[in-house]
């Protein structure tokens, strides 16, 4: 099975390509994911033997000068195919930083609804919120940065970097294939948040300069 995965501008895309994603499956509609093309710069698309597996909306760019990795949609297709696409999809991610952002740490943010899907972030270091650490400062404020970034900052609560409300103009939209392996503390940063109200946790991590060389290489 290979994974082909590539990135185009998101505003190539057209009525068809738009359609085909609607209908994969998943968290979003034509009209999210519409939004999306006009909201975000960089469109991946993982597809498996022609058939499409996984898109993933982001944009490359400098938040007060920190290089940033920011997805603000991604969605994978429900099948055993899932954490490859999902390792696809996120290396290409990987791939256009180390492009971007040659010898230098990165940001890497987006929102979830569930905490399966927190597997997408397993390469990151530093990872905010995480289970036994409390944030300080710094961390709180990339929370409230990003939080104004995905345009959510009116509903969100820095304490808990929960955005309480109509959070979810987009997400990674991943379930887990292994849901018994989710640990009680990585769900418990989940306790508040209430997908029913549109809400997300908003997380971010980094990858460190040395460690982008290898996750963000072409195999």
């Amino acid at each position: 099975m290979a994974i082909q995965v590539i990135t185009r501008d998101s505003s190539a895309l057209t009525d068809a390509d738009l359609d085909e994603m609607g209908s994969m499956g998943g968290a979003f509609d034509i009209g999210s994911l519409s939004k999306a093309k006009d909201s975000w710069v960089l469109c991946t698309i993982a597809r498996v033997d022609e058939r499409l597996h996984g898109i993933s909306f982001s944009t490359l760019e400098r938040i007060g000068g920190t290089p940033c990795v920011l997805l603000g949609l991604m969605s994978v297709r429900r099948n055993s195919k899932r954490d490859q696409v999902l390792k696809g999809l996120m290396g290409e991610a990987y791939h256009r930083a180390l492009m971007a952002f040659p010898d230098e740490d990165v940001v890497v943010g987006t929102r979830f609804v569930e905490a399966g899907a927190m597997e997408a972030f397993k390469s990151l270091s530093e990872v905010i919120p995480r289970p036994g650490h409390r944030a300080v400062g710094e961390e709180r404020a990339w929370g409230r940065r990003l939080a104004k970034r995905f345009a959510v900052d009116s509903a969100y609560d820095e304490q808990s970097f929960v955005v309480k409300t109509n959070g979810q103009s987009g997400f990674l939209d991943f379930e887990s294939s292994k849901p018994d392996k989710v640990t009680p503390e990585i769900a418990g940063l989940f306790d508040t948040v209430v997908p029913a109200k549109g809400g997300v946790l908003i997380v971010h991590g980094w990858t460190m300069a040395e460690d982008l060389v290898k996750l963000g290489k072409r195999v």
